[in-house]
């Protein structure tokens, strides 16, 4: 696949899967045996511990929206910088609902392979996260 194709693959898992907050969809983007470099704090392995994760993230803050800034390829690799903006409405790593909006910065390295998202390494702004929810 052209690396414009491995952008647009990243693009409609944002779209479809982050914003549309449809779960079932990660079958359609992600590996089985899907690699997190850096796993969210209580992540599990594959794309069953990925879609655990983001029903978490779902729950805390239903209203998420992730938007990109930019994005880069070259080869397998899709870099995008995002936003990510919502209200805390859950139980979010140990903190209670604080009814607080977010405005969360980000970078993803997600490695693609004829179609797949097979690995993923996120860099997000959780310290800034943490500070915003007080």
């Amino acid at each position: 696949m052209t690396t414009e194709e491995n952008k647009r693959t990243i693009q409609r898992f944002i779209a479809e899967v982050l914003n549309q907050k449809n779960l079932a969809a990660l079958d359609k983007f992600i590996a089985e045996d899907f690699f997190e470099v850096i796993p969210f704090p209580g992540q599990g392995p594959g794309r069953e511990g990925l879609r655990e994760t983001l029903r978490g993230f779902i729950a805390a803050i239903p209203d998420m929206h992730w938007t990109v800034e930019e994005q880069i390829a070259e080869g397998d690799n899709v870099v995008t910088r995002f936003t990510m903006t919502g209200t805390h409405q859950g139980l979010f790593l140990g903190v209670p609902a604080t009814g607080k909006t977010v405005n969360v910065w980000g970078i993803v390295i997600d490695v693609v392979r004829e179609g797949w998202m097979v690995e993923s390494r996120m860099l997000m702004d959780v310290a800034g996260l943490m500070q915003q929810l007080g």
